[in-house]
């Protein structure tokens, strides 16, 4: 015969719901039990042995109290000898401020005054190669840098590589350390200047800096010096003479080929051009020296 079909079992209880964070069971576990059950049993028996909390006795409260009033005590003496003291303070801070204007200004006087004395030694050596110089006075006068002098000559900048960037060690003299990383160095001008000397310029400044027979070009740590005076780059070269002349003379000396080298390897740029008047000033100080004749030692 045939018989019903079968209906699914039904379920006596309904079926059982998964928690949402159940994936997350060791946060929640964090959660639930934020004490440690070691500190919550010392906690408990804190308490029911009555030495948790605040103290109890009239002996503990009174020592409670004493560091209470000895720590407020502390904070105001603090508070009182700061606010004493910062009138003092101030006064020394302007009594300092007063002494270093004056000290300023003092030092600003003395320049003052070594300027003024420069500018009339300067004057006197003047007159005194115009007194004895005779016809070779203004010569004289050029050739020492004690004289402003213009005239045509030319203009050579020398700069730095456009990416140049300072050598591993600071040092400019090693040779690894400034000019392979398109620097210019000491040695670099200094074989310029040599080389329009010897190209017959009559007088050389660079950067402003009047160049003599007793000038010294140097390397500081990446600064360059002209007789102890710093540069920056661009390093701008003057120097007076037969412009056209001393240009193709210079560009085809062992100095001018040295600087071409320089741009070419090094990528340090250059630019040099015929001026048919440059103005070089004259050297800051000149130091007048004079010889006297050895005497013969054993001669009647």
């Amino acid at each position: 015969m045939c018989g019903m079909p079968q209906q699914p079992p039904v379920r006596s209880t309904p079926a059982r719901v998964s928690r949402p964070d159940a994936s997350m069971s060791l946060l929640t576990n964090v959660m639930d039990h934020s004490l440690d059950e070691g500190y919550a049993e010392a906690a408990a028996r804190k308490r029911a042995e009555g030495s948790g909390g605040m103290p109890r006795t009239l002996k503990a409260k009174l020592g409670l109290a004493a560091g209470l009033v000895l720590a407020a005590l502390v904070v105001t003496v603090g508070g009182a000898q700061a606010r004493v003291a910062a009138p003092a303070v101030a006064k020394e801070r302007e009594e300092l401020i007063d002494r270093i204007d004056k000290e300023t200004e003092a030092v600003d006087d003395l320049e003052g005054d070594v300027d003024e004395l420069r500018g009339d030694v300067s004057a006197r050596q003047r007159e005194a190669l115009r007194d004895s110089g005779g016809g070779q006075t203004v010569l004289a006068g050029i050739l020492a840098g004690a004289v402003a002098v213009h005239g045509p000559g030319i203009k050579l900048v020398v700069d730095d590589a456009e990416e140049a960037s300072t050598g591993g060690d600071g040092d400019p003299r090693e040779t690894s350390g400034f000019s392979d990383t398109g620097r210019v160095r000491d040695r670099d001008l200094q074989r310029v200047v040599n080389g329009l000397w010897e190209s017959g310029a009559e007088a050389v400044s660079i950067n402003g800096q009047r160049l003599t027979a007793l000038s010294a070009i140097r390397a500081a740590g990446d600064a360059i010096l002209v007789d102890n005076r710093p540069l920056v780059p661009p390093y701008t070269v003057l120097a007076v003479g037969d412009g056209e002349k001393l240009g193709a003379d210079f560009q085809d000396s062992a100095d001018g080929l040295y600087l071409h080298a320089l741009q070419e390897n090094f990528g340090i740029r250059t630019a040099l051009s015929v001026e048919s008047d440059v103005r070089l000033p004259a050297a800051p100080s000149v130091i007048v020296r004079t010889a006297q004749p050895r005497s013969e030692k054993g001669t009647s």
